[in-house]
């Protein structure tokens, strides 16, 4: 039986909401092992002189409980 543990991690990215969330597994994945998913919850964005400058998620990792 395996016990599943879920995390949320903020990150963000200059370049689109896809590139924060994989920044998000690929930082989590350094101390987390056996991650099997990724949820995003949230998506936003900051804007400077009427252009997004940096793109933010709010994900939910999930991963399994190592004995």
């Amino acid at each position: 039986m395996s016990v599943l543990k879920v995390v949320e991690i903020l990150s963000s990215s200059s370049e689109s909401w896809e590139d924060a969330a994989n920044k998000a597994v690929a930082k989590a994945g350094e101390s987390l092992k056996g991650i099997r998913s990724v949820y995003v919850k949230e998506q936003t964005a900051t804007v400077r002189d009427g252009k997004i400058a940096e793109y933010r998620v709010n994900v939910k990792l999930t991963f399994e409980v190592l004995d």
